[in-house]
């Protein structure tokens, strides 16, 4: 009997796959990088960037206001001003960086949490809180900016961006000075359906499409580990288009790369995957708590790492900025930061019957009864109201 028993245990661990190591960033090529931590500028061959002293400076604004916008929608969260945040903390520069990228005829497909790409596209970000506020249907006009609504349902925004492109072809917009889609997503939509079956998609009908992944190695509490066994970028090659890891923390190589891919989807050279490379300082949303499956020291490794203060060090090391100008960007994030608060706190709203407008195209038999049934419900409590009133006396 033992004979056996020791055969089947034998026979059942020849079974169990061998324990793998994890994806490093150490275990992929080379990482694009402009600007180290330490803030130096470096050059790379195939992405060379002019860039002024003044657009730095520019760049430098968006991170920072960004950043103040991200920490007032939390504060407002927590005083239950909003239902609910998705923080950008520690993404600022891949949002940044790609943002301004883009052209003003490229239309963006974002997820819940491109807060930097919004502002970059121009929207202001009480449309975001809003949304996260409840007291819109959506959010905003996706024509007004070129920038599309929020997507909840992980990784179909990837389908939209691909059709949309698609669509980019069959219009002849294809050319030197046509136009694109950019979609972004997290390393854990990479393990959707729906991001797969875009990069197919967008490969054989060579679409103009960059898909731009945020790695930020938590999918809500998932490590990347869990959810690949090679460098995201690297799965770029099996569809058949390039793809490139960029350091997401460093807002010069995310311009440089995501436009010289944007570029060559305008021109028909098809899609292009960038994986941005960093980390997600904060947590998921504001109803996660990251404390329980990862370690305090990763975090505070990766604020050495810090999107906007390897710029401050950059341009302090090179004397393209006093110490006035952090002071003065300093203040305007402060009274930006003041302003979405009030505007949140002084929103309306919405009325309940409301939620039956554009519903549909035209107005059928059964929305109608539905809103007419809803109304006489909302009018019965002003009716028991009065009543009560009347009694009263």
């Amino acid at each position: 009997m033992a004979v056996k028993d020791a055969g089947r245990a034998a026979s059942s661990a020849s079974r169990v796959p061998p324990a793998r190591e994890p994806v490093r960033q150490a275990d992929s090529p080379e990482l694009i990088q402009l600007l180290t931590p330490e803030g130096e500028r470096v050059e790379h061959p195939d992405y060379p960037l002019e860039i002024s002293a003044a657009e730095v400076r520019a760049l430098y604004r968006d991170l920072v206001i960004v950043r103040r916008i991200d920490f007032e929608a939390i504060a407002l969260q927590r005083q239950g001003e909003l239902g609910i945040w998705a923080s950008l903390l520690g993404q600022e520069a891949a949002q940044v960086g790609s943002g301004r990228a883009l052209g003003p005829r490229d239309m963006a497909f974002p997820t819940y949490r491109e807060h930097g790409v919004a502002w970059c596209r121009g929207l202001d970000p009480v449309k975001l809180l809003e949304l996260f506020r409840g007291v819109s249907h959506g959010g905003w006009d996706p024509t007004a900016h070129n920038f599309h609504l929020y997507t909840i349902v992980i990784g179909s925004q990837t389908l939209h961006a691909t059709g949309y492109a698609m669509g980019i072809q069959r219009d002849g917009a294809v050319g030197e000075d046509g136009e694109a889609a950019i979609a972004y997503f997290g390393d854990g939509a990479t393990s959707q359906g729906d991001v797969n079956e875009a990069f197919i998609w967008a490969s054989v009908n060579n679409a103009p499409v960059v898909f731009f992944c945020q790695n930020n190695q938590w999918a809500i509490s998932e490590p990347l580990e869990r959810q690949t066994r090679t460098p995201l970028y690297q799965r770029a090659k099996g569809f058949g288009f390039p793809g490139i890891r960029v350091d997401g923390n460093d807002v010069l190589a995310c311009l440089a790369v995501t436009r010289k891919a944007m570029q060559a989807a305008r021109e028909g050279q098809g899609p292009t995957l960038i994986e941005a490379f960093t980390y997600r300082m904060g947590a998921h949303t504001t109803t996660d708590d990251p404390t329980r499956y990862r370690l305090s020291a990763e975090i505070e490794s990766w604020k050495l790492k810090d999107p906007i203060e390897r710029v401050k060090q950059y341009l302090i090391r090179t004397q393209q900025a006093e110490m006035s100008f952090f002071e003065e960007i300093d203040a305007e994030a402060a009274r930006v930061g003041a302003s979405v608060r009030l505007a949140c706190q002084q929103m309306p709203d919405p009325e309940p019957l409301s939620m039956f407008d554009n519903v549909l195209t035209s107005e059928t038999d059964q929305l109608a009864a539905e809103s007419a049934e809803f109304a006489a419900y909302l009018d019965s409590f002003v009716a028991g109201d009065v009543e009560t009133a009347e009694a009263g006396r």
